[in-house]
């Protein structure tokens, strides 16, 4: 394949939930709050980070006993921030898609260009049927899901070109138009639409509709064979090299690779399994309930739940160097962003910034000279 040389872009897990990244009990210096999320907004931002994704929970589950609202919270990161794009996870059985759309043009109109959406399409099924959601079965949630794209799209691009509409089976729209429109910026007509997903039906709408597709954490060939598929959809869609490409990482970075390997083994040693096999419960529909197997956690272990986006699989443990490297790897195989988690969020993103983001840098100026392609320097 052809590697894509443009810098890899980074985002994090905005931990606006408690109990942090991981479902164990070892210490986390990681905070709920809105001014710990502000101030690690900032300094994310300052330190190479692009983007920062707000996690959606109404109620409490898998140890994430208190819950921020992602679009408000959101919103808020990005008043306080001047580079960051934010981007706020949904679920389309909750929104109208006309109400979103309005809310993520405000949000950009308020932050210069830098609100974007991350559609999910749901495993929480306890959730969405307490507050009197109709709980569809995979497939018909996927259906859903893009239906809900197309009509934010419609809707996106009806200040330019004129009252939208649309008759569907979850949504109609009849002549509508958004104004104003959103900020229009280089590379992005719109708000970025994100979505994740690791079944054939979350592979089949990221072809079809999605401007980047989020895995959960894989190995090298568990990401490939997800890429190919994707794009083989884009492709039939009519969408060749449309969509790109994000993966789930949890980031144990220390100065040493034992030092790191053995604060990997004690997050797993200090598992809550309550709150693992809880976990394990709510989402194995959304896994093991799919016609092939192929769905979000359908073959996680105990010790892959324990960082509940499988992100142990991508293997970001050790030294500087080590870690740095194997993103590179994963850049040859077409990763364009990764979406990462740590322990101590302050601490562990700032020491990623400082020790192992310059690495990557350097592996990426080596790779791209060896193309003959010269790098833009990173803003």
């Amino acid at each position: 394949m052809t590697i894509d040389h443009e810098p890899l872009k980074f985002a994090y897990w905005v931990p606006n939930v408690s109990g942090g990244l991981v479902v164990s009990d070892i210490e986390q210096r990681t905070d709920w709050t809105y001014d710990y999320n502000v101030k690690l907004a900032q300094l994310a931002e300052n330190n190479g980070f692009d983007y920062a994704l707000s996690q959606v929970r109404y109620t409490a589950s898998y140890g994430a006993d208190q819950q921020h609202e992602s679009t408000s919270f959101s919103l808020g990161l990005l008043t306080q921030t001047e580079r960051l794009k934010v981007i706020a996870a949904v679920h389309p059985y909750f929104w109208n898609p006309a109400v979103l759309a309005k809310w993520l043009i405000t949000a950009d109109h308020i932050s210069g260009g830098r609100a974007a959406v991350n559609v999910v399409s749901g495993w929480f099924k306890g959730e969405a049927v307490d507050l009197g959601v109709r709980w569809l079965e995979h497939g018909e949630r996927y259906r859903q899901s893009e239906e809900f794209v197309r009509v934010l799209r419609g809707l996106f691009e009806s200040a330019e070109k004129g009252p939208f509409s649309h008759q569907g089976d979850f949504y109609q729209i009849h002549d509508f138009q958004l104004k104003p429109g959103p900020i229009a910026s280089e590379g992005r007509p719109h708000p970025e639409i994100f979505q994740g997903g690791n079944s054939t039906a979350a592979r089949e709408v990221a072809g079809n509709v999605i401007d980047w597709y989020f895995s959960n954490g894989k190995d090298f060939d568990g990401f490939t064979e997800q890429y190919l598929e994707v794009n083989q959809n884009a492709q039939l869609a009519g969408r060749a090299g449309a969509v790109r490409f994000g993966l789930n990482g949890f980031v144990v970075a220390r100065d040493t690779e034992q030092e790191a390997r053995d604060v990997l083994e004690e997050i797993v040693a200090k598992a809550n399994p309550d709150a693992v096999e809880g976990f394990r419960q709510a989402v194995q529909q959304a896994g093991a309930s799919t016609a092939d197997g192929k769905g979000m956690w359908a073959d996680s272990t105990f010790r892959d739940l324990v960082q509940y986006n499988d992100g142990f699989r991508t293997g970001l443990v050790g030294t500087p160097e080590q870690i740095a490297t194997r993103i590179v790897e994963y850049k040859k195989r077409g990763v364009n962003l990764f979406l990462l988690g740590f322990l101590h969020y302050l601490e562990d993103i700032e020491y990623f910034g400082a020790r192992i983001l310059p690495i990557v840098r350097e592996l990426e100026a080596e790779l791209a000279a060896k193309d003959g392609v010269a790098l833009e320097p990173v803003s």
